[in-house]
């Protein structure tokens, strides 16, 4: 694991002096003689090693009194993929601050969420990460400052409360603070840069290298609901269900970023909007360490080395996921499309979209309270998998920072929801790398056609070789198919 990598000064100084950006957002290179922190790739010519101090964190390394590079923008590395594959509570304190806890509910709504007094989530995250959540959360909010001062013509008073800062003064502190420049000053240098479509927010969404959009865009294109989700103009869109109103996001593969475009209801779920996005395209993966494990195996080397990257394909809202998991019980993705569209159309709150065919937010679990079972063609058996599922949503915790053990149980307990079900919701929902699902008819093919063994416990047992990403080797044997979910709409084939 590279989580304490900050601590081993030689790695550090050969991956700066390589200017390797595998290792941007794994740590962080703060200047002693000059005052300013940059990520590992920074262009500019390396510091000498016995003036290089080295951060977990951009607000650790802000804590110290750096401030932030001009040049490389160390605040909009990928974040570190840590927070993404770990389970134990600092993991979940992270992801939930990047879904803008904080600003919400402060550090005791972000303690109630996890169990944990405040005293034990500042104790951990101060001696893991060098900054506690009040730091961690501030670092989150410049950049979402920097961002509303560089993509709209907001004034800046809006902006300041839009990014969750409770005064004028504290906003222009900060930036000062954080990027040596003040808010107009960050305005000015990016006065030429164009602009997007009035109400709109267009931004560049960071990845680590390699990244294969194939099978990531070509899942959520193929098992898109109508009316929520749709591919249009070379580019997935859908409506977002965000803290203080709709949303709609357009994200644009590209080779260098993903480009990300913004129609929000309330410009203070930025921050929120784009944590979502990242999460649901896996923007924070470390693709070189997932790949490197599952090429180790010969049998699956081949299928790493055709098109290596990968991503696990996830979701923006949990419970939406569970419900249309349920939903696509034994039946194939356009019947499942269909089902969820009924749902929609039923029970989604409608939304205006002058830029596409979008329609409606997925329904809510309390609009789904009223949904009548009776009225979906589906088995009386999935009618009350589903009624169950829709029941228990309210104390269920899908989310972010949701304990991955304790979901599996709860979700175990519920009539109808076996493994195949459970551990598809903590793939793509719940987020674990190493949710398997060896009973999957597309990877018992590819298990079959590859020489692997077919049946659910014989491949289970199998798989132990590619923990703990089998959620990537998932994608790589349906990638063995000749499926929609493998290639982007309208990609040529031949």
């Amino acid at each position: 694991m590279l989580g304490d990598m900050h601590e081993d000064v030689e790695r550090c100084v050969r991956a700066v002096q390589a200017k390797d950006d595998r290792f941007d957002g794994w740590f962080f290179t703060a200047v002693i003689t000059t005052g300013i922190y940059c990520r590992p790739s920074c262009p500019a010519v390396p510091p000498k090693p016995e003036n290089m101090r080295f951060y977990p964190s951009a607000a650790a390394a802000s804590e110290a009194g750096f401030r932030a590079c001009k040049r490389c923008r160390p605040d909009t590395s990928p974040g570190s993929p840590e927070w993404n594959h770990r389970a134990d509570v600092v993991a979940r304190a992270m992801r939930l601050i990047a879904d803008g806890v904080m600003d919400r509910e402060g550090l005791p709504g972000l303690a109630s969420r996890l169990g944990y007094s405040a005293r034990q989530i500042e104790r951990q995250l101060t001696a893991e990460l060098g900054a506690g959540p009040r730091s961690l959360a501030r670092a989150q909010r410049s950049q979402t400052a920097r961002v509303l001062i560089e993509t709209t013509a907001l004034p800046m008073s809006d902006i300041a409360f839009a990014a969750g800062f409770a005064s004028i003064r504290a906003f222009n502190e900060t930036v000062r603070a954080v990027f040596a420049l003040t808010p107009t000053q960050l305005r000015a240098r990016r006065a030429g840069a164009p602009a997007g479509a009035p109400g709109t927010i267009a931004l560049r969404l960071p990845f680590r290298k390699p990244l294969n959009p194939d099978n990531l865009f070509g899942h959520l294109a193929a098992t898109g609901v109508p009316g929520v989700e749709e591919w249009r103009d070379g580019a997935y869109r859908r409506t977002l269900r965000l803290p203080h109103g709709p949303g709609v996001a357009a994200l644009r593969p590209g080779p260098e970023h993903v480009a990300l475009t913004l129609t929000l209801a309330d410009h203070r779920d930025l921050g929120v909007a784009i944590a979502r996005c990242r999460r649901l395209l896996d923007l924070d993966a470390d693709p070189v360490a997932v790949d490197d494990l599952l090429r180790a195996d010969p049998v699956l080397a081949p299928l790493v080395d055709k098109a290596p990257g990968r991503r696990v394909p996830r979701t923006v809202d949990g419970a939406e996921f569970a419900v249309r998991a349920v939903l696509g019980q034994q039946v194939s993705t356009a019947a499942a499309r269909t089902l969820a569209a009924r749902l929609v159309t039923a029970h989604g709150e409608p939304v205006a979209d002058p830029s596409g065919g979008l329609t409606h937010l997925f329904p809510s679990p309390a609009a789904l309270a009223d949904l009548d079972p009776e009225r979906l063609a589906v088995p009386g058996a999935r009618r009350t998998a589903l009624t169950a599922l829709v029941a228990a949503l309210p104390g269920l915790d899908l989310g972010v920072g949701s304990d991955w053990t304790e979901a599996r149980a709860r979700l175990a307990d519920l009539p109808g929801i076996g493994p195949w079900t459970i551990e598809t919701i903590a793939m793509r929902a719940l987020g674990d790398p190493d949710a398997f699902i060896p009973g999957d008819l597309g990877v018992r093919a590819a298990a079959r056609d590859l020489g692997l063994p077919a049946t659910p416990g014989a491949l289970t047992a199998r798989s132990a070789a590619w923990r703990p990403w089998r959620a990537y080797a998932v994608q790589y044997l349906w990638a063995a198919g000749d499926h929609a979910i493998n290639h982007l709409p309208g990609k040529d084939l031949t």
